[in-house]
């Protein structure tokens, strides 16, 4: 039996999955677009972004807009190419049990 990938533990929660495939899609993201596609409360948002964030996965840039906070998030090169690995070992993992 061929050794299965192991899927990147950052990566595999559910909620920074679809984090980083939101942003894939996207040139950048609001705070609050994100807490409005994954129905998120701030605070497990904000943990999980800030996760994505200390595993250089998504850049951050705060800035204010007429007095507003305003948190804007963009997915860097390397949380590309580990979301592309991601997907990858997934798929072999599911090839495998597919296959057996």
């Amino acid at each position: 039996m061929p050794e299965l990938p192991e899927l990147n533990p950052v990566i595999h929660g559910k909620l920074r999955l679809a984090l980083l495939s939101l942003l894939a899609g996207v040139e950048e993201a609001e705070f609050t677009w994100l807490r409005a596609k994954t129905s998120s409360t701030d605070g497990n948002l904000g943990a999980q972004l800030t996760k994505l964030e200390e595993a250089g996965y998504l850049s951050v840039e705060k800035k204010f807009v007429q007095r507003k906070p305003q948190t804007i998030y963009r997915i860097t090169e390397n949380g590309r190419a580990a979301l592309a690995e991601y997907v990858q070992a997934l798929k072999q993992l599911l090839g495998a049990a597919i296959n057996n």
